[in-house]
């Protein structure tokens, strides 16, 4: 039995947090590719020979659950014979588990030593916290410093990567994709732009997020582009925006409609409430009451607020999507962002993609909130109601983005990953984001 409690370095461990290569098999390692095949043959075979369920004792009974996904990005090889795998499944009680899996063994053959709920919905059961001499020791969340619960206050600085993978192209295409600007709160510098041609810098002039386009075709199959930027970012609370006013922020969008269901809620909900920030606050506390965290199921990830109402469940697009149209229903304006949360409890590696958040007017300033985070760490709801971490790169923000050259599709729904469209059919362009932190940052 391995002593999961503690993990060794081992050289490989920075692999655990970041972007492992096949090449460590060449290396007498095991590569990500075959710990995820690994893996993935695990719970089939035990599903298969369960009963059609992958069964796992947690907290005194016996989850039944299916596999939603793999975690590529934090598949390790530790070193000594030892892997990682970090796997979503969900349950036929609902909730979507976070799973840690150990195992031991070679490229040929891997057994399974070690399984242990990690998240539930989004929360976490412990953390990881890596020690002076570079170990790792599981922490319970009640005794887990806001760094180990993803928050570094004051300030942060971190080069992020932001890379996009195309795929075979058959035709030819275009490829929009966010490129990463300073404002009071962050200041980037781009480091760098690796593409196979020179993009497009264009303007999105609503929100004035500023976009690269680059025409791809068959040549380009399989080619990478790659930004790098160097980032400082500072932790943000509510603030003042010259020229705003109560008008800003309140019109509908495709998926965050304006009607009498939003409405009703927000006018059930805020009842009694005699200010903007008290009626704020109301459905903040609401959001995080009513929808859990799942990426699991039909329609989840689009940011769509009829969909969080309704199922009830969704990611950060959908918490986020749902507050802003109760917010606006009862007169408050809001809006919505989109970038990356950077790992606070470790200085480099890879990023378990997008995150979004949003603000809304009050007292003539502009609160952040992030109610997704409330969520997964209720002893932060407080925090996130009028902060922001320093551990954050906004890439854009607003909805429904109009460029031009634009998809054939229309507007933009939101600009985080990649958008690829070929002979005007959407299709999938696989992004990563991958950062260094330049100065370990202080947040306790």
């Amino acid at each position: 039995m391995i002593d999961a409690s503690r993990w060794l370095r081992a050289g490989a461990l920075a692999g655990l947090f970041g972007f492992a290569t096949p090449a460590l098999a060449d290396e007498g390692g095991v590569s990500i590719d075959q710990i995820a095949l690994a893996i993935e043959a695990h719970i089939d075979e035990k599903t298969a020979a369960d009963g059609g369920y992958y069964r796992l004792a947690h907290d005194g009974r016996e989850l039944r659950l299916k596999l939603v996904r793999i975690h590529m990005e934090y598949l390790a090889d530790l070193g000594g014979g030892v892997q990682f795998a970090c796997v979503d499944l969900v349950g036929t009680d609902g909730p979507v588990y976070d799973v840690d899996f150990f195992l031991r063994g070679d490229a040929e053959h891997m057994t399974v030593t070690e399984t242990t709920v990690h998240k539930v919905n989004g929360q976490p059961l412990y953390v990881w916290e890596q020690k002076q001499d570079e170990t790792w020791v599981r922490v319970a969340v009640t005794d887990a410093t806001p760094r180990l619960l993803g928050v570094i206050q004051g300030e942060d600085e971190f080069e992020f990567t932001y890379r996009v993978r195309l795929p075979e192209l058959s035709g030819t295409g275009v490829l929009w994709l966010p490129l990463a600007g300073s404002d009071g709160f962050q200041t980037v510098q781009v480091q760098e732009i690796l593409a196979p041609s020179e993009p497009r810098r264009v303007e999105e002039r609503e929100h004035g997020n500023q976009v690269l386009v680059l025409e791809v075709g068959p040549r380009e199959s399989g080619a990478t582009i790659e930004i790098r930027y160097r980032v400082h970012r500072v932790e943000q609370s509510p603030y003042p925006v010259a020229g705003s006013s109560r008008k800003d922020g309140l019109a509908p969008e495709r998926l965050v409609p304006s009607d009498d269901v939003f409405r009703d809620i927000a006018a059930e909900v805020t009842r009694g409430k005699s200010t903007d920030l008290m009626r704020a606050r109301a459905l903040y506390d609401h959001v995080i009451d009513e929808v859990r965290y799942a990426r699991y199921g039909a329609g989840w990830g689009r940011g769509d607020a009829v969909y969080a109402c309704n199922a009830k469940s969704g990611n950060c697009t959908d918490f986020h999507s749902y507050f802003i149209a109760l917010a606006r229903s009862v007169g408050i304006p809001a809006r919505f962002a989109i970038g990356a949360a950077i790992p606070s409890e470790r200085n480099e590696g890879g990023i378990d993609g997008y995150h979004c958040w949003a603000e809304f007017f009050a007292d003539d300033r502009w609160w952040p909130v992030d109610i997704s985070e409330a969520d997964k760490n209720s002893s932060l709801a407080s925090y996130y109601f009028g902060h922001r971490p320093a551990n954050r790169i906004e890439l854009s923000r607003g909805r429904d983005l109009v460029v031009e050259p634009g998809p054939a599709s229309g507007p933009i729904n939101f600009l985080a990953y990649a958008v690829l469209e070929v002979d005007g059919e959407t299709i999938h362009a696989p992004t990563e984001f991958q950062f260094r932190r330049f100065e370990r940052a202080s947040a306790d």
